[in-house]
């Protein structure tokens, strides 16, 4: 995923909002997430709401860990979320069986839905603008 130079860079994330109404974000290399640092990405992500909500594009893929309070956060129960999907792009098969155990665990109060490219992800997301 390429970063652009207009992108938010906080703590442990890339973030910003394509033209295509997509938002993006990447994860950094080896980044662990706390709850602070989803929080922290959170705020960015509700900056882009206008007058609807949109999907997001989360690239997983330099991810070394997370915490359950992160976790819970993401999953968007009990707050107000600016989005109304999301899909995870992931490296690995193995990292498919870990985002489908938090999938499985966390149930997301949006659609939510795993990919190993980023076009595929990106094609899901479009139904959603």
């Amino acid at each position: 995923m390429q970063i652009p130079p207009n992108a938010t860079e906080v703590k442990k994330y890339f973030t910003w909002m394509g033209e295509d109404g997509i938002c993006r974000t990447k994860v950094k290399e080896d980044a662990e997430i706390s709850l602070d640092d989803a929080m922290e990405n959170t705020v960015v992500v509700t900056s882009f709401f206008k007058d609807k909500k949109f999907p997001i594009m989360i690239d997983a893929r330099g991810i070394k860990s997370m915490s359950r309070e992160a976790r819970s956060h993401f999953s968007a129960h009990g707050r107000d979320s600016k989005t109304n999907a999301f899909d995870i792009i992931i490296k690995s098969p193995i990292s498919r069986v870990v985002g489908n155990f938090f999938l499985g665990i966390s149930k997301p109060s949006v659609p939510t839905k795993l990919f190993e490219n980023e076009e595929d992800a990106k094609h899901w997301l479009q139904t959603f603008i």
